[in-house]
């Protein structure tokens, strides 16, 4: 069975604030960790009431010195807002504290509003137009020390921190067949270009030094309770939460009873149905099923499971009734029922 790994945005509640979001951030890391998911990513946003993970170097370290064998990173660092330098000497920190854990996932976007963008990072010049060449210059950081070199990441050089692409285009799957890195696609929340972006990185994939093969890891919204309809009830806060943003007023992550799904539009209602496309949802056997039917539909060598949820026992749960949908795709059939 393939790996299976879980993405966070640290979510802010309603009625909540960061700390508490923060301790259930490693909380839930800790509970991934004994249910033997792979990794645990962090995802960069800024100025979004409802997500606390925008210093992700910070959190990743924090979540890694509360664990001992998941692998933390970032799902993904937005480069247009550093310097490549900068995360080279983050990540390379966070390398030398916890050797064999780390992974940096790289992003294009700002993950935020111009403004914002602006903010992060004054010149103007150095933005998304130059991800290729601030990839390479990133990698140049983690290669070892040429000599004659003038700009050193101390620590970073020479420490082969894994790097992934991150992306929901064809321009990111294209960039890292090219580069040969893993690929890491934003299916749970733009899956248009989901089959011809895997298609692409796939065919024009030229083998690294650090990935011999194509390897693609695949987001994917897992909301699994103990009924359809519980875990339906759960679902309501990623719902409103992208309905609240697309009307232009982010905000923290609403209880399932706070949200107005009778409010939202025809137009709205599209909207979540096309960016959501690639969610599962459900009591223990449907998202057994749904896990099995996304597999086999896109050939992904891993996982990244992502749950919005705002009940924190309740998220907690749905990651192990997903880990026991994995274990039971593992054996000897893949309908082999689950408990519940």
């Amino acid at each position: 069975m393939i790996p299976f790994s879980v993405l966070d945005l640290a979510p802010i509640v309603a009625g909540g604030d960061a700390a508490q979001a923060f301790r259930n951030t490693l909380e839930l890391a800790r509970h991934a960790e004994r249910l033997d998911y792979r990794r645990f990513w962090l995802a960069e946003h800024h100025n979004m009431p409802g997500v606390g993970s925008s210093a992700t170097a910070v959190l990743i370290g924090h979540v890694a010195g509360g664990t001992s064998r998941i692998r933390v990173g970032s799902g993904g660092v937005m480069l247009p807002n550093h310097a490549p330098l900068v995360i080279a000497e983050q990540f390379g920190t966070l390398a030398s504290l916890y050797p064999g854990r780390i992974d940096l996932g790289l992003g294009r976007a700002p993950g935020t509003d111009q403004r914002t963008a602006r903010a992060l990072r004054r010149e103007l010049a150095m933005s998304a137009e130059t991800f290729p060449q601030d990839v390479e210059e990133l990698l140049g950081y983690f290669a070892p020390t040429q000599s004659g070199q003038a700009v050193r990441a101390v620590p970073g050089e020479g420490m082969g921190v894994p790097v992934w692409l991150l992306g929901s285009s064809l321009f990111s799957a294209q960039l890292a067949a090219t580069l040969g890195l893993p690929f890491a696609f934003a299916s749970h929340f733009a899956p248009d270009y989901l089959e011809s972006a895997l298609a692409l990185y796939r065919r024009q994939f030229r083998p690294s030094a650090v990935q011999p093969e194509p390897y693609v890891m695949l987001g994917l919204n897992v909301f699994a309770a103990e009924s359809d309809a519980a875990a339906q009830r759960l679902f309501l806060s990623l719902k409103q939460q992208f309905v609240s943003l697309r009307r232009g007023y982010p905000g923290p992550l609403r209880a399932p009873a706070d949200c107005d799904p009778d409010g939202w539009s025809e137009a709205e209602q599209a909207g979540i149905a096309r960016a959501l496309a690639c969610s599962v949802v459900g009591a223990p056997q449907t998202v057994q099923r749904g896990l099995a039917e996304f597999i086999a539909d896109t050939g992904a060598d891993e996982l990244m499971i992502t749950a919005q949820i705002h009940d924190h026992a309740a998220r907690l749960r749905s990651f192990e009734i997903t880990a026991q949908a994995r274990a039971a795709l593992a054996g000897p059939s893949p309908t082999t029922p689950i408990a519940s």
